[in-house]
């Protein structure tokens, strides 16, 4: 799937590809957090500008309230089938 390039303000150049963007570990809520604070750092020095890194900030969040409902999720359910077995001896 090739992807085009975009200008400074956006727009497509036809044509022309974007490198593949790296593949990053969200594994993790640490994992999560160090990409936070690598974008965070990469507002600070002018490589991405704030509105960019707003948004991936924003992304990484979500991805991280995800992870965050998952694993309730599996103590929730491992707490009922303890309740459940309990309740059956």
């Amino acid at each position: 799937m090739a992807r085009t390039k975009k200008t400074a303000e956006g727009g497509a150049l036809s044509g022309e590809l974007l490198p593949p963007t790296p593949r990053i570990n969200l594994a993790n809520p640490e994992c999560i957090r160090q990409e936070m604070a690598r974008v965070y750092r990469e507002a600070r020095g002018k490589v991405i500008n704030t509105a960019e890194a707003s948004r991936l900030v924003f992304m990484l969040s979500q991805i991280a309230k995800a992870y965050e409902l998952s694993i309730i999720e599996k103590r929730l359910t491992d707490l009922e089938a303890t309740t459940e077995k309990r309740k059956s001896r």
